[in-house]
């Protein structure tokens, strides 16, 4: 997952001091909607069913007080766990240099109430030991930079973000296991390994006693392809899934049902979506996926999120959001009626005629 790295032109830059108006989370954020936690595989972590992806939205080319609403916002809703990445937000690094603003104004004295996670493995800086992969170099190196970027002694967790075939899993493993016994990470994750791969970095890093907890894969109702084999493997290794992109970058929300890409969607951007995903033979099924939403009283977004949680292999789901609305809007997921045999039945076929 990676996104353009040029600065972005006219760019209106808000120094942190700018945000100093005191606030308060809400008092009964633990009674709040989004506070459904779930264990995270065999480890004693515990992360909210629910957790705010800052792959989009965080970085120089959004408002840092429209940023700081939906920090805010997701904390009051109950939502502890914040998912960045070395190379989120534009320019690289951006994301996790806005939340180290809003977290030292906001939610410093709430830090041991969250759970902050990133990840090293797409291009960064220039040259070979910024150019990504799976090194013990560019690796430790990424989490001292992002730890300066955040304002962090720690991350809660640190993950090797893709599989490098160039690298032998051992040495990434071994920079993980590095990371931890530092106390730069108090867990490590994997993201976008296949079967085999999980299984081999998992074996190594029983070895080494390494809390190996997560795996961080691409799901949704037009992409299972988890379900093959990748989840039966995290779900025997004990491993706990945060599954990310649930909306297949928005195609599973109501913007697309007309037919039309609305302004400013990625769709019309190209970015991560292109216009030949929607033909009209996925149209129509998604517009069939939307009948059944509705049916229970649900958006196609809200009851897309739920489908991902009704397997328990999956720990959480990582939602991003472009607005407080947006986040409060996911959360009610959660409170959907169970799923019908009839309902999972209509939704899986559907779903596996649309897939991507």
């Amino acid at each position: 997952m990676t996104e353009d790295s040029a600065e972005v032109p006219g760019k209106e830059h808000v120094a942190p001091q700018q945000l100093d108006t005191p606030w308060v989370p809400a008092l009964d954020r633990y009674r709040a909607p989004g506070a459904v936690y779930r264990r995270c595989g065999r480890s004693g972590l515990d992360l909210p069913a629910l957790s705010l992806g800052l792959w989009h939205n965080f970085g120089d080319d959004r408002p840092l007080a429209v940023q700081r609403e939906i920090l805010r916002t997701a904390f009051d809703l109950g939502i502890t766990h914040f998912d960045l990445a070395n190379n989120y937000g534009v320019p690289y690094g951006s994301a996790e240099s806005n939340f180290g603003h809003h977290l030292a104004h906001d939610f410093r004295a709430h830090r041991d109430e969250l759970v902050i996670s990133t990840k090293a493995g797409y291009d960064m800086w220039a040259g070979p030991y910024g150019a990504g992969g799976g090194g013990r170099k560019y690796l430790l190196s990424s989490l001292d930079q992002s730890l300066a970027r955040l304002g962090l002694d720690h991350v809660d967790i640190f993950y090797s973000h893709r599989f490098d075939a160039t690298t032998p899993v051992e040495e990434t493993v071994v920079a993980l296991d590095q990371a931890v016994r530092s106390g730069r990470a108090l867990y490590a994750g994997i993201s976008s390994y296949g079967p085999e791969q999980t299984r081999e970095a998992a074996v190594i890093a029983r070895e080494l006693h390494l809390p190996l907890v997560v795996h961080q894969p691409r799901y949704s109702l037009l992409d299972r392809t988890v379900e093959e084999r990748l989840m039966g493997t995290c779900g025997d290794l004990g491993l706990g899934m945060a599954v990310f992109s649930p909306l297949a970058q928005g195609l599973l929300t109501e913007k697309y049902l007309g037919g039309e890409a609305p302004q400013g969607s990625r769709m019309r951007q190209e970015r991560y979506l292109h216009h030949d995903a929607l033909t009209p033979e996925r149209l129509g099924h998604l517009r069939a996926l939307a009948d059944v939403a509705h049916s229970r009283g649900q958006s196609l977004a809200q009851m897309s999120l739920q489908w991902l949680l009704r397997d328990p292999r999956v720990t959480t789901v990582l939602v991003g959001a472009s607005s407080a609305e947006q986040l409060a809007d996911s959360v009610r997921a959660l409170q959907g009626a169970e799923f019908s045999e009839e309902e999972l039945a209509s939704i899986d076929s559907h779903s596996r005629a649309a897939a991507l």
